[in-house]
């Protein structure tokens, strides 16, 4: 199991914004790049019949998708980002039962209008963590983000969209 993620700045922004924006549904996304980190996000439309206010789910098509812009990218797919609307950014049991191994997981929470930290009425994205689910599949490891250098080159993070 890995304990670190590197990811730009961009990337890191783009996830929340992304949060933001379809709150109060959750949000989510492939992250693509390479042994250096996350080079790139694939915002995914969440299609699930549960409810997008508390589930997300990536449809078969959706990740073959992201593994041909992965490729477009020179990179792979290494993982998935989602958003928790009104709830911390840990994984739940629903998460645990969906995740795939050797995976990262980011997960950001996302507060909205209404509750007492918000007084401007929209919504704010907030904690972002990592997580990989262990071996032997009983539950996720936490890991570490980390921003890595944008110095070197400003346009390494893009934001695919459909």
């Amino acid at each position: 199991m890995n304990s670190r993620l590197t990811i730009t700045l961009a990337v890191d922004d783009a996830i929340r914004r992304h949060g933001e924006e379809t709150y109060p549904h959750e949000c989510c996304g492939a992250l693509v790049g390479g042994d250096d980190g996350v080079t790139a996000t694939v915002p995914l439309p969440n299609m699930t019949e549960e409810g997008p206010r508390r589930r997300f789910l990536v449809r078969p098509s959706d990740y073959q998708m992201a593994e041909s812009r992965a490729r477009e990218l020179g990179g792979e797919l290494l993982g998935f980002y989602h958003s928790h609307p009104d709830h911390p950014a840990r994984p739940s049991q629903y998460d645990l039962d969906h995740a795939w191994p050797t995976f990262a997981y980011i997960i950001v929470s996302v507060t909205g209008a209404g509750l007492p930290r918000q007084s401007d009425g929209v919504a704010k994205a907030g904690d972002m963590t990592v997580w990989w689910l262990k071996e032997d599949r009983s539950s996720f490891g936490e890991g570490k983000l980390h921003h890595g250098d944008e110095n070197s080159d400003s346009n390494t993070a893009q934001t695919l969209h459909r």
